[in-house]
């Protein structure tokens, strides 16, 4: 039981108990709301070979460090999320600031897919059989663990096997524009 608090109420509620919703935001409302979300840069990478694939995403966090664990959504419409599921490995390259290339080519810009868009930069492969970016601000090599399928994404988790951190400044995106962080400040 977990206690809910809606505009319809509060009480204690079985999870998964239907309860009334209003009426959802429009898609276009939505997109345009969420545009002003700063999320650092990812290329989230699986596959070998000519299977490899990869996408540009803000929807990578980590979900634990004892287990190490991450999180990512991926639109199951893609390749990626048939790559995924296939290989049971992803790798989550954090982009620094400097590669708005490589997002862009990984976003599809270009019109280049799967293993091509794997051109023009350095890959090595990690320890799950994932494609590592060499030169990533933060790789974060994972096997697939669970995946829960909810709309039109699916949330992949992964066990973290392999991580590198390499010096610089994350790269980031909002508002329809790549950026980074001037000086950071420590958090009191």
């Amino acid at each position: 039981m977990i206690p809910i608090v809606s505009a319809f109420g509060s009480g204690i509620f079985p999870i998964g108990l239907d309860l009334p919703l209003p009426p959802t935001v429009e898609p276009p409302v939505l997109k345009a709301a969420l545009r002003h979300l700063v999320g650092s840069v990812s290329v989230v990478t699986s596959g070998e070979g000519e299977e490899r694939t990869g996408a540009t995403v803000t929807s990578a966090y980590g979900l634990s460090v004892d287990p190490a664990a991450m999180i990512v959504a991926i639109n199951r419409d893609s390749s990626s999320y048939k790559v995924i599921r296939r290989f049971g490995h992803f790798c989550v390259n954090v982009l620094a600031e400097g590669q708005e290339e490589i997002a862009n080519r990984f976003a599809g810009f270009g019109g280049l897919k799967g293993a091509e868009r794997y051109q023009g930069a350095d890959w090595s492969v990690g320890p799950s059989g994932a494609p590592v970016l060499e030169n990533a601000l933060l790789s974060l090599d994972c096997i697939l663990e669970d995946e829960i399928r909810k709309f039109s994404h699916a949330i992949f988790v992964g066990r973290v096997v392999s991580a590198t951190v390499r010096e610089g400044r994350a790269l980031l995106y909002g508002n329809g524009a790549y950026g980074a962080l001037e000086r950071p400040v420590a958090a009191e």
